[in-house]
């Protein structure tokens, strides 16, 4: 008879998307999810199956939890410029160590991108999906007056997706909170805030 797993597997998908996110996938070993889980290596491959089925789904989690903040702030926020301003803005406002963490997507796409077709596709719908949360956010605010009706909103949105990203790849390379906020400012410029 199989022993029950005597862990959280919630709590060692987590612990693992955290070491993932902290030192990306290719340095991550199998020993050091193992300790960071709290799991055996059986239980580990049980459990998750092996280090790359293992890492699709931290970054699912990441995606779906990270998604979830970025989508309610876009459409929930009564002004939409407001929500995009928000996002763009909150990077420039985080603390010296989440802006030197990164973003897991970001440090992904960074890493990985080319290497593995399935990370790939998984980059590749979390940036479709985010230029369209953000096309959405720029066509309430178009029809709310805020930023000019001749502006293209489905090409404003992968600009301001773009630029979300780059500010996170920025804000991980030590750029100062003032750099980012204007990066941040003229992107809001570009796409035509009135």
């Amino acid at each position: 008879m199989a022993r029950p797993k005597e862990f959280d597997r919630d709590e060692a998908l987590k612990a693992a998307m955290n070491l993932f996110w902290e030192k990306g996938y290719e340095a991550t070993t199998t020993d050091d999810l193992r300790h960071a889980m709290s799991i055996g290596r059986q239980s580990l491959y049980d459990t998750f199956g092996n280090k790359h089925r293992l890492f699709l789904e931290a970054l699912a989690l990441y995606s779906t939890e990270s998604g979830a903040t970025f989508g309610s702030t876009l459409e929930e926020t009564p002004s939409a410029l407001a929500g995009i301003k928000r996002i763009l803005m909150a990077v420039p406002a985080q603390t010296p160590a989440a802006r030197a963490r990164g973003c897991m997507f970001v440090n992904t796409a960074s890493e990985m991108s080319g290497k593995d077709d399935e990370i790939d596709c998984v980059v590749h719908a979390t940036t479709t999906r985010g230029e369209e949360q953000f096309e959405r956010a720029v066509r309430r605010a178009q029809a709310a007056g805020e930023i000019r009706e001749d502006v293209d909103a489905r090409a404003a949105g992968r600009f301001l997706f773009s630029t979300l990203q780059g500010l996170r790849l920025t804000a991980k390379a030590g750029a100062s909170p003032a750099t980012l906020r204007d990066i941040a400012t003229m992107a809001l410029h570009a796409i035509g805030c009135v």
